[in-house]
């Protein structure tokens, strides 16, 4: 440690670990200055956002605990936004992305890079945030709609470019919400200052020691894995039948294989995942049966080798639509690499969570004529592990945002919760039981636009060691709030509400896990 107190040269346990904390802690910072400078209740109340930190090649360098399905492909956006401006963007700038095919994930997310110096110009590495955008453009409130086909209608698609006032209109002229983009990209710009101006004060420090740091932690947990290959397939859920996501993990000495060849092929329909998002999925899952105090940086992903077939669900090329993909078979992906780590380690992985994000997207105009758009995902069951019963009504795996508080929701829009509870007895049973699911009814005060965009509305989520599965969800619509006239709704739908309608969304319940005590007699 020189004597401004930065930490210098070849690092011992304790520099290192304090080296890393620090990192962490400006990636927290940003974070917490992005939720509290945003406009939408999406990021400043349910915190669909992240952020990072990377070294001056564009090498995940720490995150902070937000979004795993951002967190994973972030660094493939920084990767192309290096590739494609790095030499162009100056101190002070930042690179906006947000085209799946080149690192980012879905349209709505959008991500700022932002490059670090130290003084005299040397450039020391890049902070970087992603954040969920309520509306941007395309054929429906919300721009996830359920019978797009091409990006193009999910709204509008920058290739990485340096952020500049022309870019910046073009951004928000194309969302229905203009206001409020405006409002969440200034958030998302003042994050990254804040962030580069703690990175510059650790100019000097070792950096790659900490990436070689979580290589070195990865390669010696995996060792600990036995050798041998595991098969593990489940089903996404379509209106023309199902869908396989498959994965063989094989594990050899300290290096570890994801192969989803065999998993189904791109579909016309938005249920498509980029590259981006299966390397995500994979990331949560092994740090999750691993160890999770394993830094969560480029290193710990170099033993990691995943294979994909462009073309598939888990590999979609452009022009797919894709924004079902990033919520919903993000969190297949993670089903079924779990439920393969499973069968190298039964005593560390639980049942299948709930596997859906459960989307809910709403727009409308309120009375004066200006438009709202509402975005929510919502919780569900959490698969029972071994030794412990799932939780009940949370966010799992891909995910982890919160629920909007209902006060914030009746006061942003024109909506009003009619009922928010527990589904209880919906977690499978088990030796261990998983965790109960939501039931969340949803009316109306104006004419609005409703997108569903759900899964495991079919088939439960598994049970593991003999558990059962959890109960799948469902979703409802009641005119004028009316039970006798409920209609029961596909797992995608979209449909036209009018003031007085009720949408009801019932989400999975858990697997168990172990057999479960059944009373005979």
């Amino acid at each position: 440690m020189n004597e401004v107190g930065q930490l210098t040269g070849p690092l011992d346990a304790a520099g290192l670990a304090v080296l890393i904390a620090r990192l962490a802690g400006i990636a927290d910072e940003m974070g917490v200055v992005l939720r509290r400078s945003a406009i939408s209740p999406n990021i400043k109340e349910r915190a669909d956002c992240s952020a990072a930190v990377f070294t001056a090649s564009g090498e995940l360098l720490v995150q902070a605990e937000h979004i795993p399905v951002h967190l994973g492909a972030m660094p493939l956006a920084v990767e192309a936004a290096i590739g494609d401006c790095g030499d162009a963007v100056r101190a002070g700038e930042q690179i906006i992305v947000n085209d799946p095919f080149r690192g980012g994930t879905h349209l709505n997310d959008v991500t700022l890079i932002a490059p670090v110096h130290k003084a005299g110009g040397e450039r020391i590495g890049w902070v970087a945030n992603r954040a969920h955008h309520n509306d941007v453009g395309g054929t429906a409130p919300g721009s996830m709609p359920a019978d797009a086909t091409h990006i193009a209608e999910e709204g509008i698609s920058l290739a990485p470019c340096v952020l500049d006032p022309a870019t910046e209109h073009e951004f928000v002229a194309a969302s229905r919400t203009p206001d409020e983009r405006r409002g969440d990209l200034a958030a998302q710009i003042g994050a990254n200052r804040v962030g580069a101006i703690r990175l510059a004060e650790l100019a000097g420090a070792p950096f790659g020691e900490i990436v070689d740091y979580g290589e070195r932690r990865m390669r010696a947990a995996i060792r600990a894995i036995p050798d041998g290959r595991h098969v593990f397939s489940d089903t996404l859920e379509t209106r023309t039948g199902d869908l396989a996501v498959r994965v063989t993990v094989t594990v050899r000495g300290d290096a570890i294989e994801f192969d989803f060849r065999g998993t189904a092929p791109q579909q016309d329909g938005n249920l498509n995942a980029v590259r981006a998002v299966t390397l995500s999925a994979v990331a949560f899952a092994l740090r999750s049966v691993t160890d999770p105090t394993i830094p969560a940086n480029g290193g710990a992903l170099r033993p990691v080798r995943v294979v994909t077939e462009p073309g598939s669900i888990v590999d979609a090329q452009f022009p797919a639509a894709v924004a079902g993909g990033n919520v919903e078979v993000s969190q297949r992906v993670a089903d079924v690499c779990l439920g393969a780590l499973a069968g190298f380690m039964p005593t560390r992985v639980g049942a299948a969570s709930q596997g859906t994000m459960n989307n809910v997207l709403l727009g409308g105009q309120f009375g004066d004529g200006r438009a709202w758009v509402y975005y929510e995902t919502i919780g569900g069951g959490q698969g029972a592990r071994p030794g412990r019963d799932g939780m009940s009504g949370v966010h799992t795996a891909m995910t982890n945002t919160l629920d909007t508080p209902v006060e914030a929701l009746e006061r942003a829009y024109p909506l009003r919760v009619r009922r928010y509870a527990l589904r209880r007895g919906s977690g499978g049973a088990g030796h261990r039981d998983g965790g109960d699911g939501i039931v969340k009814d949803i009316e109306v005060l104006t004419p609005a636009t409703c997108t569903l965009i759900t899964q495991r509305r079919a088939h439960g989520p598994y049970g593991l060691a003999g558990g059962d599965p959890g109960r799948p969800g469902e979703n409802w619509y009641l005119p004028g709030g009316d039970e006798a006239r409920a209609q029961r709704l596909d797992a995608t739908s979209t449909l036209e509400l009018r003031p007085g309608d009720v949408v009801r969304i019932v989400t999975p319940g858990g697997g168990g896990f172990g057999p479960a005590k059944r009373v005979t007699g």
